[in-house]
């Protein structure tokens, strides 16, 4: 029994001794894996200076280069509707006919008011002939007088025939409703029957000119003040009025012809803080139609300095740019900058940046500051991806792999 108490002991020392033992090793053993594991491979661009454009996306709207209401200046009956509805037409094309029985009439009746005038004449004029030759002898003054107001009525009355004839022209003509300009007509609010009268408020039709076509954009003010800053200070070359402007249209495809600078509203929105800018395409396939919602890319101007793609940089709590660059000692440090520009899908930075340094263009959401990391040389398409100029898999698939 004595013996059986010594034996318990001893074997209880000797199991946790050799637990001990165990766990030390294993300790050990991770320590040691840590230590041996290899620096993270990240993406890196060089940078390198250069002249850039400087871009703006804008959002805006499409409307019609031309658009006419169109409306009767004449009353009467609709007697003919010539046009197919939304169909395209030229300009001086008929849309309309209204019933003209009244205003071929009306211009018979002057015609005729006319030649009735133009017959007194030849009498007025010989009347007052003999009493020119016959004053002072035979004749009165007076007498003389009252051939002469005769033969100017007579010829005031050939003119006042001669304007009415001519407005019933008119009228004849204004019954036949022509296409003011080439365009696309929109549904007819009348039909055949209807009475139409002279200026009505309602328009028979709208017709409008797509081709060429505007864009109507928006842009802040503060932008405006930034761009003339630089503008002024030498730092963005070229004109702002030969801007190349690009579309991108809703289904995100990318709109083939480029446009030009119309026209910029010399007035700034009291409400929004905007300004209006008018843009001009060509198209001729009335692929972009009024009302549609579209991006446009203004490219203002170049200016010198290095380019950050839009995917390697961030944005701090104070609205600063930043990104990650790699030292010469492959540590990781962070870089801000507070002005920055836009270039297509990139920052452009002037300072803080020289040539020959390493930006982080893909795995530096695995990594902070002072870390040691493996750089895989690379380049970003135009894109956004990133593509390697050397062997080595992206940063992106080995980073998940460490975890």
């Amino acid at each position: 029994m004595i013996r059986l108490k010594i034996l318990v002991p001893t074997l209880l020392s000797v199991a946790l001794a050799s637990c001990s033992d165990s766990g030390g090793g294993a300790g050990t053993g991770q320590a040691s894996q840590a230590q041996e594991r290899p620096p993270t491979p990240v993406s890196v661009v060089s940078m390198e200076k250069g002249q850039f454009p400087i871009t703006r996306v804008l959002p805006g709207r499409a409307t019609a280069f031309r658009t006419a209401e169109i409306r009767p200046r004449v009353t009467g009956s609709i007697r003919e509707i010539a046009f197919k509805e939304g169909s395209e037409v030229k300009e001086g094309d008929l849309l309309f006919q209204i019933e003209d029985d009244t205003y071929q009439a009306a211009l018979a009746e002057a015609r005729a008011s006319v030649a009735k005038a133009e017959a007194s004449v030849p009498s007025a004029e010989a009347n007052l002939a003999r009493y020119e030759r016959l004053v002072n002898s035979g004749a009165t003054q007076i007498d003389y007088e009252n051939a002469r107001v005769t033969f100017l009525q007579a010829q005031a009355d050939v003119a006042q025939a001669k304007a009415a004839l001519k407005t019933a022209e008119i009228n004849l003509d204004l019954t036949k409703i022509r296409a003011p300009f080439d365009g696309i007509t929109s549904i007819s609010n009348v039909a055949i029957g209807n009475i139409v009268t002279a200026n009505q408020a309602e328009a028979l039709t709208t017709l409008r000119q797509l081709d060429p076509i505007y864009i109507d954009l928006t842009e802040s003010s503060t932008n405006l003040l930034e761009l003339r800053t630089a503008f002024e200070s030498g730092r963005l070359s070229g004109d702002p009025r030969n801007a190349e402007i690009s579309l991108t249209l809703e289904d995100g495809t990318v709109y083939p012809q480029k446009g030009k600078l119309d026209m910029a509203e010399m007035a700034v929105s009291e409400s929004t803080g905007t300004y209006q800018i008018r843009a001009l395409f060509d198209n001729p396939n009335d692929v972009i139609l009024p009302g549609m919602y579209v991006r446009a890319t203004v490219t203002l101007g170049e200016e010198n300095g290095y380019l950050i793609p839009q995917r390697a940089a961030t944005r701090n709590a104070r609205g600063e740019l930043s990104a990650k660059f790699v030292t010469a000692d492959n540590k990781v440090e962070t870089r801000i900058f507070p002005t920055s520009q836009v270039s297509g899908n990139n920052w452009l930075v002037a300072e803080g940046v020289a040539d020959g340094d390493r930006l982080v263009v893909d795995g530096f959401q695995w990594i902070g500051d002072g870390a040691t990391v493996a750089p895989v040389d690379s380049t970003v398409d135009d894109d956004g991806l990133v593509v390697q100029t050397q062997q080595g898999g992206s940063a992106s698939e080995q980073a998940p792999q460490q975890q």
